[in-house]
């Protein structure tokens, strides 16, 4: 499965780098992937992650690189839902910022049962969900300094869309992410764990 979930995100990625919107935010947007994918691919014999963890992860790269293909603000699926639900803005960096807490959920998560002390249950789960919002402040740190620094350039990255709680909003959803993925994941992630060898 981790094959298959690689290719599709491999062909996903080459596809959008064909004619994005943007070249610049392309890259911006699509860097995290770029990271990512190689780390996986070196790690995965001596350190494979269990399916669902694969899975959350392709799912993430997948909205990050249609994310930067359009620019957030211009993916067709969020005017779509923006139709659908009547809303005042294209809502598709809202995905993004959800699945921005519920996928590095499920890997710290992995990570910390795997490698530290930390066993499932109350502990854990504040651990993590505290992560998941530290990430998310990072990120939104990353886009105050792209602000700055690209000017008018930033209004495409940071996908804000004239909403001037736009930083509180997406680490809201990043927070709802990390609680979600844990409270609905955490059983077949504990059962997928179980059947893990031990690294």
């Amino acid at each position: 499965m981790r094959i298959a979930l690689l290719v599709i995100v491999l062909a996903a990625l080459a596809a959008s780098a064909i004619a994005p919107h943007d070249r610049a935010i392309w890259f911006a947007e699509v860097f995290p992937v770029l990271v990512v994918l190689p780390l996986l691919v070196l790690t995965a014999h001596r350190f494979p992650l269990t399916a669902v963890t694969y899975v959350m992860i392709a799912l993430f790269a997948l909205i990050l690189i249609l994310g930067g293909t359009y620019t957030y603000a211009r993916v067709p699926l969020g005017f779509a839902l923006q139709d659908w639900f009547d809303l005042a803005r294209n809502p598709y960096d809202r995905i993004g910022h959800f699945f921005q807490g519920a996928t590095p959920a499920i890997v710290a998560r992995e990570l910390l049962l795997r490698t530290s002390p930390l066993r499932a249950g109350k502990w854990l789960f504040v651990v993590v969900t505290l992560s998941c919002l530290g990430i998310s402040a990072a990120y939104e740190i990353i886009e105050w300094q792209a602000a700055v620094w690209w000017a008018d350039g930033s209004v495409a990255f940071l996908g804000t869309q004239g909403d001037v709680w736009d930083a509180q909003w997406d680490m809201f959803l990043a927070l709802c992410g990390a609680v979600t993925a844990q409270v609905l994941l955490s059983g077949l992630h504990d059962r997928q764990l179980a059947r893990l060898t031990p690294a």
